[in-house]
């Protein structure tokens, strides 16, 4: 049982560092890149990463992160280790609500609004277009970040919890 929870945590924390840094990757370069590229070529190419983004590499660490930190949670929580159990279910919740419903309520709707734009040939209607979308598009942008790399802290907290209750048990093992 501790092999399987140990080989859980690190799925988790590999999925949730994963998604914290796809939403960080876009924040610092991404949409810094594209916001100073001509606003003709960033909707092209905001379109073609919107199609692109959908594909198995990318749906386990965006969909799976929540699921794999709440079998996390339960299965600390089976070696009652409380703390570290509500840590994971939190890092959980956070990133189920905070990233990837934000994202599907979100961003997701505004990806498909754009896709269907038909880029102007004009460089100041495709200007109007770029920053209508890329600024309100990067403030929840932000707040998924933000929110997906709490999760990934608080995930580690649940390890350090359940880290520190297995060296007490393993302490009192050896005592008794």
């Amino acid at each position: 049982m501790r092999y399987l929870t140990k080989v859980t945590i690190g799925i988790a924390l590999l999925l949730s560092a994963a998604i914290f840094g796809f939403f960080y990757a876009w924040v610092c370069s991404t949409m810094w890149g594209l916001d100073g590229t001509d606003p003709r070529v960033a909707i092209k190419a905001m379109q073609a990463m919107n199609g692109s983004v959908r594909n198995a590499v990318f749906a386990p660490a965006f969909f799976g992160t929540p699921f794999a930190l709440w079998v996390a949670a339960t299965l600390v929580w089976r070696q009652e280790s409380q703390r570290s159990a509500l840590l994971f279910a939190a890092a959980g919740c956070v990133y189920f609500f905070l990233g990837l419903v934000l994202t599907m309520r979100v961003n997701v709707p505004m990806n498909e609004t754009l896709a269907l734009v038909e880029v102007p040939e004009s460089i100041e209607e495709a200007k109007a277009i770029w920053e209508a979308y890329s600024s309100k598009w990067q403030v929840w942008n932000i707040t998924r970040t933000i929110t997906s790399g709490l999760a990934f802290v608080l995930a580690l907290a649940g390890v350090f919890a359940y880290s520190s209750r297995e060296k007490g048990a393993s302490r009192l093992s050896l005592a008794g």
